[in-house]
């Protein structure tokens, strides 16, 4: 860019920003009102956006799906490996697991928000994400070596502390390359990735215990560790190479190919989405993102959907309750998650072309409530089981709340970067203390984890309704600087007749002066 934008949150803080359409300004943006070109992509563009749009999805979801499906496979082949004998075979008690189910995500929480910081920083999330994904393979293979509870307690948080850098930066890093009305869907076939790791992975162990168990001395928990282990080392060297960091450093892409990636999301933005050159822009970033409201309304519905996700960590537990062979148990988790695998796809989908991020966020909660109502209050296998379909509705929430996260926390990135490691390890510390909620005592209904359950559905419900009202006040805000605006312009436009001579190819950056322009057409998603 030629001309350093402000970084501060141009659609922000509405309230106290009413100079924002200055007269000065008007004088200069009825100038930018000759170049269209900088307020839409031409025609010319917009074929150029369609064949990066490919070129992006295809070099950058595959692998970003398939590392997450890793992340999730290393994070709950506990439950699987509790199957498999991992708590007779180390003297573990049920506190015990309960314990390294929880510590994991003491250490993930840490490292969340200094961790986007220095993603952001860093600037090449290819080698900063690739480096995190490989010593979290390391670390869950060296896993299968454990001997007591208290080692695979600390291996459990460790894991937790490199796996923290993955989730909260690959959401700040798909921001930096889809625009709000394509996010959705993108964070719905990435977050498919968790979904098909619930299948698939407890489908991989069940293989393992049949097929593995006792070969070369090792327990079939063992093999499961290191071969899930193994296979995430590989991904992670495999991001380093393929994963591309952004656009300006892309060399597959061509030069016009760049400035529409950079220019199609300051459009959208508007203003460049760029940070000061100086360190301090980091620090200002975790500043703002922490002083929005937002961010915490947000942070607690997450915490809210989390917690009451955490079925995942106990679903073979929930499935040996319908049927009690360890294997068949295991078998039973796939269909479930494969259903919301396809599920999440239309819903995501339709959430990007409706436009509409509230209602896809909250109508799968009344569904959830009713399936965690069936399972604690029925016997029979076919309703128990069911139930369990009703249930995985609650991962059907994620899709649009990430994309509800990128379009409700405005630029510059530093602030988004804190903004979603602040969110996601608000979250995330919901797993710290629902494991304690199944008790063994309470199987096989375990109603008390399951009403707290609902009362957390409830929670991320309440949040998601004050964000929506907090938005629509923002969004008529802008309304009404729009119309302050309008009636500036017709003295602005008799002041610069006949002043407009730069030839509209030559307008290629976005100013400070035409981003307040664009500002007049932002609105937020509801």
């Amino acid at each position: 860019m030629n001309t350093k934008l402000d970084d501060s949150p141009q659609a922000e803080h509405v309230a106290d920003r009413d100079a924002v359409f200055s007269k000065d300004d008007d004088l200069a943006i009825d100038h930018a009102d000759s170049h269209s070109n900088l307020r839409q992509l031409t025609a010319e563009e917009l074929a150029v956006e369609k064949k990066l749009r490919w070129k992006v999805d295809l070099r950058i979801m595959p692998l970003t799906v398939l590392v997450y499906l890793m992340n999730y496979i290393d994070r709950n082949n506990y439950a699987a490996a509790r199957l498999q004998g991992l708590q007779t075979d180390i003297g573990m008690s049920d506190q015990q697991y309960q314990i390294g189910l929880s510590t994991l995500f003491v250490g993930y929480v840490l490292m969340q928000v200094p961790s986007n910081a220095l993603l952001n920083y860093a600037g090449r999330p290819s080698l900063y994400i690739g480096f995190f994904t490989s010593v979290w393979g390391l670390v869950s293979a060296l896993t299968s070596q454990v001997k007591s509870p208290g080692a695979i307690i600390a291996c459990r948080f460790i894991l937790g502390f490199v796996e923290a850098p993955f989730f909260a930066g690959i959401l700040f890093y798909l921001s930096k390359w889809y625009t709000k009305q394509e996010l959705s869907l993108r964070m719905a076939i990435f977050y498919s990735g968790s979904l098909v790791s619930g299948a698939f992975g407890n489908l991989i162990a069940a293989g393992i215990l049949n097929g593995l168990a006792g070969r070369r001395g090792y327990a079939a928990w063992q093999w499961l560790y290191i071969m899930e282990g193994s296979i995430t080392i590989f991904f992670g060297l495999l991001m380093m190479v393929v994963l591309p960091d952004f656009p300006d450093t892309w060399r597959s892409l061509s030069a016009e190919e760049r400035r529409v990636a950079n220019r199609r999301l300051a459009i959208e933005a508007t203003e460049a989405d760029v940070d000061e050159a100086s360190g301090r822009s980091h620090l200002r970033g975790i500043k703002d993102a922490l002083t929005d409201p937002k961010t915490y309304l947000l942070a607690v519905a997450y915490h809210g959907q989390t917690g009451a996700a955490g079925i995942q960590n106990y679903f073979p537990t929930l499935t040996e309750t319908v049927e009690s062979n360890h294997i068949d148990a295991l078998l039973l988790c796939a269909p479930p998650y494969l259903f919301m695998v396809l599920w999440s796809y239309f819903h995501s989908r339709a959430s990007d072309r409706l436009g509409m991020r509230f209602w896809f966020f909250v109508y799968p909660i009344p569904i959830t409530i009713v399936g965690f109502i069936v399972f604690m209050t029925t016997n029979s296998f076919g309703a128990r089981y069911f139930s369990l379909f009703l249930q995985i509705f609650v991962f059907a929430m994620n899709g649009p709340l990430y994309a509800w996260i990128s379009s409700s926390i405005p630029r510059p990135p530093a602030k988004r970067a804190a903004a979603f490691a602040f969110i996601n390890s608000v979250g995330n510390a919901a797993s710290i203390w629902t494991p304690f909620t199944y008790r063994s005592q309470d199987a096989p209904y375990y109603r008390p984890a399951l009403g707290i359950c609902i009362g957390l559905q409830i929670v991320a419900f309440v949040c998601a309704l004050a964000l929506r009202l907090v938005l629509q006040r923002q969004n008529k805000r802008l309304a009404q600087l729009e119309e302050q605006a309008t009636h500036s312009n017709a003295a602005a436009r008799r002041y610069t007749q006949g002043q407009q001579g730069a030839p509209a190819s030559e307008m290629t950056e976005i100013t400070d002066v035409e981003a307040r322009h664009l500002q007049k057409g932002f609105r937020y998603i509801l």
